[in-house]
C-alpha cells in the first residue's frame, strides 16, 4: 500500500496544549497507509508582511511552504480562540497562500481536528478554518467531525487519550482523509 505524507499543523504553541495531545493520538491512531509528521516551526513563523514575500520570504516561512508542498494533505489540529482560528495558525496559512492561486496550499486536500476545555469543542474555529480553507481550493473531509470537548478529561497523567469513541471518530476522519487523497489522484492523474 502506496505511503501518503500528512503534514500536521497544530495551532497551538504550549507545550502541553491539548491539541498537541490529540496529535500525537492521531499519530497513533493513523490508518495503514498514512505518514503523519507534525511540523515544528509555527512559532517562528514572523507575521504576514507582503514586503517580506517572494523569493526572499523569511527562512520559517520557506520551510513552512517546502513541507506543504512535499505533502500529500494537511492536517490542522487547532484550539479555539475568540470563536475562531488561533493568530498563528490563521498568519501560517496566510504565508502559505501565497502567491494567490498558484501557492503550494492551493488545492490541498486538508483534515480537521481540534480540542478544548468547552462543551463543544472546536466547532466554530473549524468552521472558520474551513472557510479560509475554502478561499484556497483546499478540499477538506468533512465526516466525522471531531471536536474533542471538556479535553482535560479525555486524557491521562501521561498524556494517553482515553475517549475510546472519539478515537474512533479520529481514526475514521484519518482513514475518510486517505481515501479523499487517493480519489483526487484518480480524478487528476
Amino acid at each position: 500500500m502506496e505511503k501518503l505524507n500528512i503534514l500536521a499543523i497544530c495551532g497551538s504553541l504550549r507545550t502541553d496544549s491539548w491539541n498537541k495531545k490529540l496529535l500525537h493520538a492521531a499519530i497513533k491512531l493513523q490508518p495503514e497507509g498514512l505518514t503523519i509528521k507534525e511540523f515544528q516551526g509555527l512559532a517562528e513563523i514572523p507575521p504576514y508582511n507582503q514586503d517580506n514575500d517572494g523569493p526572499a520570504s523569511p527562512q520559517p516561512v520557506l520551510q513552512l511552504r517546502e513541507e506543504i508542498a512535499k505533502s500529500d494533505g494537511i492536517l490542522f489540529v487547532s484550539p479555539e480562540y475568540n470563536f475562531g482560528i488561533p493568530g498563528v495558525l490563521k498568519n501560517a496559512i496566510d504565508w502559505a497562500s501565497r502567491p494567490g492561486g498558484k501557492s503550494v496550499l492551493y488545492g490541498k486536500p486538508t483534515a480537521i481536528m481540534g480540542a478544548s476545555m468547552g462543551l463543544v469543542g472546536t466547532a466554530r474555529m473549524q468552521l472558520s478554518l474551513r472557510q479560509t480553507l475554502t478561499f484556497n481550493n483546499c478540499p477538506c473531509v468533512l465526516q466525522p467531525e471531531v471536536l474533542v470537548g471538556r479535553a482535560q478529561e479525555k486524557f491521562d497523567d501521561e498524556g494517553n487519550f482515553t475517549d475510546e469513541m472519539a478515537g474512533k471518530l479520529i481514526a475514521q476522519l484519518l482513514e475518510n482523509f486517505r481515501v479523499l487523497i487517493l480519489r483526487m489522484r484518480d480524478d487528476n492523474p
